[in-house]
């Protein structure tokens, strides 16, 4: 899935190429894809790119005061193209496209979703506070007013785990499942660590590590092009998807804790004092 740095460089790579370039036409392949109905998304159409931004995961691109707002979800993409096709592609099928937009110059790009599970979202709003899930999104880790006294406060009396409490966006706003991942491995601390137990030194041991491994995300994919940005995260996790993998940092096997739709990775020397996690289908942590 997508998250903040991926996003923050989606943005910053629209920002060079579409910014200044009008809206010839949408085409919309999937209509599951579309969430707003008003203003219709053919109303993009002729007006100008003026901005593009970010919001968590959500991907905001300003036009002409209308804003496409793009949620890619757990299997969503954009794909840039300096040409597009002539040639009109047909819905249905199992072509990943949902929807493309032209600009002027005949570039453009794809808004992409892989396999069956469907949860790429688009709207076309007048302000992007106006999609929920924009609305309610809780600070974000990269703005200069996130400082470790407002993670203090976030996780202050949570009776919740921290892996969990670092992906909900209504309280950290752009971190996933692999950043959280990250951010646990290098705070060296287990991921179901209860939030409200943190000491003060802790909180600040995963403040740094929250806003440096996002950071140092952004940083490795600056300048790349939309194509390149997955590949990139792959490259730059140091735990998250590597289960059987040695620790980069202590040599540690690393391992897995799967749930129902999803599994997290975690070094058991680093985090947990060498002792395995259970699978918390079948029970708690082991302490």
């Amino acid at each position: 899935m997508p998250e903040l740095p991926e996003v923050e460089s989606l943005a910053a790579f629209l920002r060079e190429r579409a910014v200044g370039h009008a809206v010839a036409r949408v085409d919309v392949l999937a209509i599951s894809a579309l969430k707003t109905y008003d203003p219709p998304i053919t109303s993009l159409g002729g007006l100008t790119v003026t901005g593009v931004a970010r919001h968590g995961k959500f991907l905001d691109i300003d036009v002409d005061g209308l804003h496409l707002v793009v949620h890619l979800a757990r299997a969503g993409w954009l794909r840039w193209r300096d040409e597009m096709p002539v040639k009109p592609v047909r819905p249905g099928g199992r072509n990943p496209l949902a929807v493309r937009v032209h600009l002027d110059d005949g570039s453009g790009f794809d808004l992409t979703e892989a396999g069956t599970k469907k949860g790429l979202a688009v709207y076309v709003v007048r302000d992007p506070s106006d999609v929920e899930g924009v609305a309610s999104l809780g600070p974000d880790p990269l703005d200069p007013s996130f400082t470790v006294g407002t993670l203090a406060g976030i996780v202050g009396g949570k009776r919740t785990q921290i892996k969990g409490l670092l992906r909900d966006q209504r309280i950290v706003a752009g971190i996933g499942n692999a950043y959280s991942d990250e951010v646990l491995h290098v705070a060296r601390m287990s991921p179901f660590k209860i939030a409200g137990s943190l000491t003060e030194e802790e909180v600040q041991t995963l403040y740094d590590a929250i806003v440096d491994t996002l950071r140092d995300a952004v940083a490795r994919s600056g300048g790349l092009a939309a194509q390149d940005l997955k590949a990139e995260k792959r490259t730059g996790l140091r735990v998250h998807g590597r289960t059987g993998e040695k620790c980069p940092v202590c040599g540690d096997t690393i391992r897995e804790v799967s749930f129902a739709d999803s599994s997290l990775q975690y070094c058991p020397t680093c985090q947990t004092g060498g002792k395995p996690l259970a699978d918390r289908r079948l029970s708690r942590l082991l302490k």
